[in-house]
This record gives C-alpha cells, sequence and structure tokens, in this order.
C-alpha cells in the first residue's frame, strides 16, 4: 500500500470509528482544526466534587465560541461567568466552587458543543444554527442527541450544515424527528460537502423520511458512515437504501438495525449490494430476517467481485449448517467477510472443537516450534511490516495463510482481543493474550 492510500485507509478508519456501538450517554467532546497545546497545572482541589471539569490535551475552543457561550447564558438566564469566559483558550480548566448550578453547568455545555441529553428544544436549536452560519467556527464534531429537537429544530440545523462544510461528525440521535424531519436533512444531505459521519438513530422516520434521507445521499459524496437503527424504515426505506446502494460511491458503513425490515426489505438492500464498491459494514441486528433473507443477502455480495464488505450483522438470525456451506463459497470469494449469526444448530463435533480452540495458543505454539515471536507472526502478514493493519485485511490475510490454519470463528475472536474498537488490528502487546 503507497502512502496516499494509507492515509485514505486511516481516514476511512477514524470515520468508522465514531459510529462504534457506545450508550447514549458516554461524554463525546468537539474536536477543533488547531490542536494548538497550552500546559496548565492542575489545581490541588482536582479530587474534590465539581460541577463542571474540563481538561484535554488540545485547544477545544475558537473564535465565536464566547459569542455562542453568551447567547447560552441569556437562553438559560444566567450571569456568565468570567472565569470561563478568561480561560476559554486553555486546554484544562477546573470549575470546582464557582457555584455554577444546573443553568450554568447548561450554558457552559453548550457553549463548549457536548450538549447531549440537555433537551435545549427549538431555542437551542436556534442558537447553534446562528453559531454555525456565522462560519466562525472551526469545530469538527457536534452532538446534539437528546434534545427534543422535532422538525422546526432539524431546519435551522440544516440550514446551518447547508453551508457549513466543517464539521465532520454529527450526532442526532434520541430526538423527535419525524418524516418532515428527514426531508429537511435529506436536502441538507445533497448540498453538504464536509459530513462523514451522521447519527440518526432513535428517532421517528418511516418510509418518507428514509427516502427523502436516500434522496439526499444519491447526490452526497463524502458521508462514509450512516446510523439509522431503531427507527421505522420498513421494506419501502429498505427499497430506497438499495437502490442508493447501487450508485453511492462513498458510504462505508450502514446501520439499520431494528427497523422492522424483513425478507422483502432483505432482498430490496440486497439488489443494491450487487453493485455496491464501497460498503465495508452493513448491520441488520434486530430485524425480521430468518435463514432465508440472510441467504439472499451473502449471495448477492458473491455476485459482486468488487464487493468490500467485511462485516454483515445478522445477529439474531438463526441459521443451519446448510447455511454455513453457502457462506463458505462466499468466503472463498471474499475471504475479508464476517458474517455475524444466530448460534448454528447441527454443527459436527469436529468443527465445534475447532470452534473452541483458543487461537492465540494456536499461533504461540506455531512461534515456538519456529523460533520465532508471536509479534513476528503477525508482522509477516502485512505486507507493509507494520504493526498495524485493518480488520478486513487482516481477517482476509488469516484465511489465507496456512501456517496456522483456522476458522472464520477463530479468526473473529482473535480480531476481538487485538481490535481496539476503530477498525484496525494493533499487533503490540499481543503477547499478553492466551
Amino acid at each position: 500500500m503507497d502512502d496516499e492510500e494509507s492515509i485514505e485507509s486511516k481516514t476511512q478508519v477514524d470515520t468508522l470509528s465514531e459510529l462504534a456501538p457506545h450508550s447514549s450517554d458516554d461524554m463525546l467532546y468537539c474536536e477543533a482544526e488547531t490542536p494548538t497545546t497550552v500546559e496548565k497545572e492542575k489545581t490541588t482541589q482536582e479530587d474534590s466534587e465539581t460541577d463542571l471539569e474540563i481538561e484535554d490535551t488540545e485547544r477545544y475552543y475558537t473564535t465565536g465560541q464566547k459569542e455562542l457561550y453568551l447567547e447560552a447564558c441569556k437562553l438559560m438566564g444566567v450571569v456568565p461567568a468570567s472565569y470561563f469566559i478568561r480561560n476559554m483558550e486553555e486546554s484544562h480548566m477546573n470549575l470546582n466552587h464557582h457555584g455554577l448550578g444546573p443553568k450554568g453547568t447548561k450554558a457552559i455545555a453548550i457553549a463548549l458543543v457536548n450538549i447531549s441529553n440537555n433537551k435545549i428544544g427549538l431555542e437551542g436549536a436556534r442558537i447553534i444554527s446562528d453559531f454555525l452560519q456565522g462560519n466562525t467556527s472551526s469545530l469538527l464534531k457536534l452532538k446534539l442527541s437528546g434534545n427534543n429537537f422535532k422538525k422546526d429544530s432539524a431546519a435551522l440545523l440544516c440550514q446551518a450544515l447547508s453551508s457549513n462544510y466543517r464539521i465532520r461528525t454529527l450526532s442526532l440521535s434520541h430526538n423527535e424527528f419525524s418524516d418532515t424531519a428527514g426531508e429537511y436533512l435529506g436536502q441538507m444531505l445533497g448540498f453538504n460537502v464536509g459530513l462523514q459521519s451522521l447519527d440518526l438513530s432513535w428517532n421517528h422516520f418511516h418510509t418518507q423520511g428514509a427516502t427523502a434521507l436516500c434522496n439526499g445521499l444519491r447526490m452526497n459524496v463524502t458521508l462514509k458512515a450512516l446510523d439509522l437503527s431503531m427507527n421505522g424504515l420498513g421494506n419501502e426505506g429498505a427499497l430506497a437504501l438499495g437502490e442508493v446502494l447501487k450508485l453511492n460511491s462513498c458510504l462505508c458503513y450502514l446501520d439499520v438495525s431494528s427497523n422492522n425490515i424483513n425478507n422483502e426489505g432483505a432482498n430490496r438492500i440486497s439488489k443494491g449490494l450487487e453493485f455496491n464498491e464501497t460498503l465495508q459494514v452493513l448491520k441488520l441486528f434486530l430485524n425480521p430476517i430468518n435463514m432465508e433473507g440472510a441467504v439472499v443477502l451473502i449471495l448477492s455480495i458473491k455476485r459482486n467481485p468488487k464487493s468490500k464488505m467485511e462485516e454483515l450483522d445478522i445477529a439474531n438470525v438463526l441459521v443451519t449448517e446448510q447455511f454455513i456451506r453457502v457462506l463458505d463459497g462466499v468466503c472463498a470469494i471474499h475471504p475479508q467477510l464476517d458474517v455475524i449469526h444466530k448460534t448454528v444448530q447441527g454443527f459436527s463435533t469436529r468443527k465445534t472443537f475447532l470452534n473452541n480452540t483458543n487461537p492465540m495458543k494456536m499461533i504461540q505454539s506455531y512461534a515456538e516450534q519456529q523460533k520465532i515471536t508471536v509479534l513476528e507472526f503477525f508482522k509477516r502478514l502485512n505486507s507493509t511490516g507494520s504493526m498495524t493493519m485493518p480488520v478486513g485485511e487482516f481477517r482476509k490475510a488469516l484465511v489465507q495463510q496456512n501456517k496456522v490454519p483456522m476458522n472464520r470463528y477463530q479468526v473473529r475472536e482473535l480480531i476481538k482481543k487485538l481490535d481496539e474498537k476503530k477498525g484496525i488490528v494493533d499487533f503490540r502487546n499481543c503477547t499478553g493474550f492466551t
């Protein structure tokens, strides 16, 4: 892989990691384009109770942040904290004993653009929209989950994002967006040329909203990761997604778990998989799909020689040994593919034994016989000799090597131990696993 491909792969991995499974209560932060580090000594009260404490190694405050904070204070009806304003440029700020109170803390949360689960509603959306349209912000990440946003809030935010191309990662999960909001978001996706990761899970999108979003995706050339899980797209929404997948050449990660998509919807999505050349991860978990729909999906990947699919999540689908035989044929063509399904029934005793054999112990045993280190074994899998490797490439290399034969389930177990949940396998400290 040359330098240009390495850079592109890293960018893609970083984007996919944004939508890795996490709790809706996880604390995320905003990230700026100019990471100027400012060292500051921690206070001695660091271990005491705090109203709010902000600390990181990068500088997250930029021109316009003060104005956003002052507007947020007006919204909350509180007096701005002068200490916070004076220290906005610092990488560490300890706000112990400043008497912020709930409303003062919420105003600071808005200024930090870490506003999840604050229920700021339409007025809060208006402030954020005005701030983004000012084009003075260099924010890269924006988390607005759980804020009671409805269609009017969507209209404001989409108006801003149709012209603000700096935001790379946007989370709008756990809101109350309807199909009308989906139309606004679809229009925004058609114009926006900066957004790379969008989380719209846990909203109220149905067929109309899904169709509008897909219309936007037809024109979008930057979005790499989209989470639409826990909505109500249904089979008609799946049809729209299937049509988009035929044309889209950017999307790498798509989560449509729990969207009332059955075998008919799976068949419609499969039509897109036959032609798509960029999608790597497709999550269909918790949809009413059975083995018939699962077979249609994997065969569509088999028919696409240019497929980049690495993970198909149908974890609630119970399959038989017949399905495994079909899957073996698919993986012979696409060794980078892993299909996550429910416990298999009817496996032979030999296969069960192989599944329970610790893959790391197998590698350690081989390494001892060859008088090499485990790390050296892994490095030989990578043509670049690097200590890290994208998951798909690592899976393909392990399946194709013949020094330590292992099946897909053992490879999956090994990846669980080595993957940092960012789509990258790290060989360092691998000898610590047994």
